[in-house]
């Protein structure tokens, strides 16, 4: 008797949960702008919110007709981010909680388990124009890479990116900006292991990654921080630019890509290591609702590069973004991959259509590229994706 007494009352107490209610509690977040919240004596500030992407994606193989296509959840996000006792110690973690994100983890290196966190860093600020941060996250490489996946012109980067992108990783970085006369000049440095992120074996071979990055704008920032965000959605009232060069060693890297790819190994289990070098140059311009940004990379290594990814790449984009908040836009992209290398032979033709709800939180993004594989059938795709950024 006694247990049915308990189950009523939970059956009334979630019957009471369930009925209506006059009343109802209202926030003054916005759509986009995340949930924030501050400590009433000033010892915290708290940002969160969540973001997912609904892709629809289809493959034409143009030599045998054969058409294949799939519908996932390409990506789905928890971002925190805030300040910690002082505004000058800012923190960010953001997790990947998606299938397709965990997929690369199911390796040794990261523990056979789900390869879940992205960043987990601590910035300090500790004098005018100077940053060091200690922890998980990208590295200060390629712009296309350093723009945040949900404020991309197409629905997914190039294929530059997907080559030759250092990624993330765990280590230290410094960052510094100053001005002389009306130009604006960005420097950061890192020190890395170098095997990428959430590898939780011992450093392998011993070696580390150094990455130096420098900036250029000769007009002055952009408008909202616009020079890390895809198409001119805040319409720069003046022509500005931005030019980023970017130099990396990687030494004794174990893996193909240096910070991502397979981990090379030996018929006896035992590493491969080679030392990387790694250069990258990219640009970014806007005016008036229209952006352009370019990509060059070159990956080499210190000896053999059997079973390592070496080679160069370039990407070229445009768009224009009319009053209505659509836009069209194209993009330019090969691939030529070294003998032995793991990277192959590509060229790519793309042409995107967006509509901008709200910004890059709100949008709806389709994109048609055509791809000549000198070693492989020619492909035509066509995808078609969702953001839903709070």
């Amino acid at each position: 008797m006694k247990n049915y007494w308990r189950f009523g009352h939970l059956i009334f107490l979630f019957l009471f949960t369930c009925l209506p209610s006059s009343s109802q509690d209202l926030t003054s977040s916005t759509w986009g702008k995340r949930f924030q919240l501050t400590a009433q004596d000033s010892s915290f500030h708290l940002k969160f919110g969540f973001r997912f992407q609904t892709l629809y994606a289809g493959e034409l193989n143009t030599q045998t007709d054969e058409y294949s296509d799939k519908l996932l959840i390409r990506r789905s996000r928890l971002k925190f981010d805030g300040w910690a006792y002082d505004p000058s110690i800012v923190y960010k973690v953001e997790l990947a909680i998606s299938n397709r994100d965990h997929r690369s983890g199911q390796i040794p290196e990261s523990g056979n388990t789900a390869n879940l966190v992205l960043d987990a860093a601590i910035k300090w600020s500790f004098a005018k124009d100077w940053q060091l941060w200690f922890g998980q996250t990208k590295l200060p490489g390629n712009r296309e890479r350093v723009i945040s996946s949900q404020n991309l012109q197409f629905v997914d980067r190039s294929l530059v990116n997907a080559r030759f992108t250092l990624d993330r990783d765990k280590g230290i970085q410094i960052r510094h900006k100053n001005k002389v006369g009306g130009m604006v000049i960005n420097q950061a440095f890192a020190l890395s292991l170098g095997e990428g992120r959430n590898v939780i074996v011992d450093n392998p071979q011993g070696g580390y990654q150094l990455t130096g990055r420098l900036e250029f704008l000769p007009f002055g920032s952009f408008t909202g921080k616009g020079d890390y965000f895809g198409s001119d959605l805040l319409r720069e009232p003046s022509p500005k630019l931005s030019i980023g060069i970017t130099g990396d060693a990687n030494y004794s890297s174990v893996r193909s890509r240096g910070n991502l790819g397979s981990f090379n190994t030996d018929a006896n289990g035992i590493y491969i290591a080679n030392d990387l070098t790694t250069f990258m140059a990219d640009m970014m311009f806007k005016y008036n609702g229209f952006s352009a940004a370019s990509e060059f990379a070159s990956r080499s290594t210190g000896n053999t590069n059997n079973g390592f990814g070496t080679g160069t790449g370039f990407v070229f984009q445009a768009g224009y973004l009319l009053p209505s908040n659509w836009e069209f836009a194209g993009r330019y992209t090969t691939i030529d991959g070294d003998s032995n290398s793991t990277i192959s032979d590509m060229t790519e033709l793309t042409f995107g259509i967006s509509r901008y709800i709200v910004g890059h939180s709100l949008k709806v993004q389709s994109d048609v590229s055509f791809q000549d594989i000198p070693s492989g059938d020619n492909m035509m795709v066509f995808r078609i994706q969702t953001e839903v950024a709070l």
